[in-house]
């Protein structure tokens, strides 16, 4: 003979404490690819500004030595 402590019903117990839990709700990935693909196209523009870019300096180092 099995003795409980309680008159509740040990599955339903279970199943309401189950209900009561607040849901997990998992973390969205979209807001980190927008910010990785944002990250990757700006380093990819700056890169190809800087090689297409003039450089600054336009005349040679060494036409304006003392000579």
């Amino acid at each position: 003979m099995v003795r409980n402590d309680s008159a509740l019903d040990a599955q339903q117990v279970a199943r309401a404490r189950e209900l009561l839990k607040t849901p997990v709700r998992p973390d969205p990935m979209w807001p980190a690819l927008v910010a990785a693909t944002a990250l990757a196209v700006t380093s990819v523009v700056f890169a190809t500004v800087m090689v297409l870019a003039p450089p600054l300096q336009t005349e040679h180092v060494a036409q304006g030595a003392p000579g």
